[in-house]
């Protein structure tokens, strides 16, 4: 029997995930994990890179549980995968702090993201942490030795980072490591309901998976349509339209979807009959979401016992990784 590929992948917990995550990685995340040996990090101490302040820190162990609730609502299975806390694996720490003599300075100061993360908060300086971030993220990887990284295609400069420090390990001290490949897919970016290019939870432009009816619909019927359009007798444009994005993403009647572009384009239906046929579809893509995330809600120590489980699972392997690393650098002493 064919011993599966193993996956690395995961997210920072800042809370509730919405529908742009679940285009984005989750939907690909619950194939994946009857392909693939799965582990899905959840990453609080990467939080601490543009996080550090301790009244944000306070809100982790919330966002956590939200996050995981999130996680096995869309059908993220810890039967099938390891969901575990990167802070409950401490071999981590040990791992990236080696790592960080096989990289300079320079090197992490060219990762494109760095530049992105610094103009978006508007730091001048980075942290050291911040500054070292990939070198984390290459621990996370390395650490439980994982074939495939699942990435976009904008993000394949962050896998390569590890890549290189697995190569020059290996190349030092003998072979440990696998050089992981970037498991590219066709990862799309939702657009904000307000237009913009991004759904973020900084914007508060963003529908969350846990919404009620009641607030998807009112999110719905505000979101941003095509600026130029005064009537609804007025032709319409349909591509870049957020309310045609997310009915592509989201409506399994395609003839529906069609027939309201011909429409829109004709000037033939208004904004109000495009969004209310959006909304119905958005509630019916989420109503069994949320009935499984309210089951989940009712169960106070599941969250917990799935971190502690996977932590576990993780942490066998982050040992057995540091055995090999330490053995191979010679740093057994006795």
């Amino acid at each position: 029997m064919t011993k599966k590929k193993r996956i690395l992948t995961g997210d920072r917990p800042t809370g509730r995930m919405h529908i742009g995550h679940y285009v984005g990685s989750l939907k690909n995340r619950v194939r994946l994990q009857d392909e693939y040996e799965c582990f899905f990090i959840v990453a609080d101490l990467h939080t601490l890179t543009t996080a550090p302040e301790k009244e944000k820190i306070a809100k982790l162990s919330e966002n956590v549980r939200e996050m995981v609730l999130d996680y096995l609502a869309v059908g993220i299975d810890p039967q099938k995968s390891v969901i575990y806390l990167q802070s409950q694996v401490p071999e981590v720490a040990y791992l990236s702090l080696l790592f960080s003599m096989l990289i300079t300075v320079p090197r992490c100061q060219r990762v494109p993201t760095l530049k992105e993360v610094m103009r978006d908060l508007q730091i001048k300086q980075p942290s050291l942490g911040l500054l070292t971030y990939p070198v984390l993220q290459a621990a996370d990887i390395l650490m439980v030795r994982a074939d495939l990284v699942p990435v976009g295609k904008d993000q394949e400069s962050h896998v390569e980072v590890t890549r290189e420090i697995a190569r020059k390990f290996n190349s030092e001290f003998g072979e440990v490591f696998p050089e992981p490949e970037p498991l590219i897919g066709e990862v799309p970016t939702l657009v904000g309901t307000d237009g913009k290019a991004k759904m973020s939870k900084s914007l508060g432009n963003c529908i969350y998976l846990s919404d009620d009816e009641k607030t998807v619909r009112e999110k719905v019927m505000n979101m941003y349509t095509d600026p130029t359009r005064i009537h609804p007798t007025d032709p319409g444009h349909v591509e870049g339209n957020p309310v045609f994005i997310y009915h592509d993403a989201f409506n399994p009647n395609k003839e529906e979807v069609e027939d309201l572009k011909n429409r829109y384009r004709e000037g033939r239906v208004g904004d109000i009959e495009v969004k209310e046929k959006l909304a119905e579809a958005l509630n019916e893509f989420l109503d069994p979401i949320r009935k499984r995330r309210t089951g989940l809600e009712s169960e106070p120590e599941l969250v917990e016992e799935i971190l502690k489980e996977g932590s576990k699972r993780a942490r066998k392997e982050a040992a057995e990784t540091l055995k090999l690393v330490k053995e191979a650098m010679g740093l057994e002493y006795f």
